[in-house]
């Protein structure tokens, strides 16, 4: 559909209109650790505002699944049996990325590649998605210390610790470079929010300027259009 600001046609690979794509933006770490991003179909549709695409996006060793149940999802399933999995959540037994090597209590003759799974949803739904996602189960959980306030300046956070999936993400990218399994460059680190910073702009200039937003117009039954 055309609006006064031209095409509204969607990008395919951040899931954002072509009008505010924020694919230019993106600065790609390689890394060896793999990361898999679960996204609840809710995500899926916030196409203004969600990180777990720019996560993706960003990171070239990752895979993206949509769902709620990933018990038999076969690639999942092979990456769970391929790798020394992880998942990111905070459970009262999870191993502190802050504090510990998450390698350190694993056997010295595995050699596994480390896969880290990451679930982008909010907190009820990732509770769901932890339950109904039995191959999940047996992961071991990671954490960290949350010294940072989130920087979703459009969003309004449940808690004052918790962070967007983009902002999860480096925070464990920081924290596996600290225990060197990754080498990462400082410069890295700092620039993986660029995309992030650069939606959160772009949206604080359509809700200051309204103007600046894309108008839709909708035609009348005469064919008249209107506002």
């Amino acid at each position: 559909m055309q609006t006064i600001y031209g095409d509204r046609a969607k990008c395919y690979q951040c899931h954002r209109p072509k009008s505010s794509c924020m694919c230019g933006h993106i600065c790609p770490i390689e890394t060896h650790t793999k990361f898999i991003v679960l996204m609840h179909p809710k995500e899926f549709k916030k196409t203004k505002n969600g990180t777990g695409h720019l996560t993706h996006l960003s990171l070239p060793n990752s895979e993206l699944f949509m769902g709620i149940d990933f018990s038999d999802n076969a690639r999942i399933n092979e990456i769970i049996e391929a790798y020394e999995s992880f998942i990111l959540y905070p459970s009262s037994h999870a191993i502190n990325l802050s504090h510990q090597n998450p390698l350190a209590e694993t056997s010295l003759h595995v050699k596994k590649p480390m896969a880290i799974f990451l679930i982008d949803s909010t907190w009820a739904c990732s509770l769901k998605m932890m339950r109904e996602s039995k191959n999940l189960h047996a992961l071991a959980h990671i954490s960290f210390d949350s010294t940072k306030r989130s920087e979703f300046k459009i969003k309004e956070q449940p808690l004052e610790y918790c962070l967007s999936t983009i902002e999860s993400t480096l925070t464990v990218l920081e924290l596996l470079s600290q225990w060197q399994i990754e080498t990462i460059k400082h410069e890295q680190l700092e620039a993986f929010l660029t995309p992030f910073h650069a939606m959160i702009h772009y949206q604080l200039v359509c809700i200051q300027n309204p103007l600046h937003q894309a108008v839709r117009f909708k035609p009348k039954k005469s064919k008249a259009v209107d506002a």
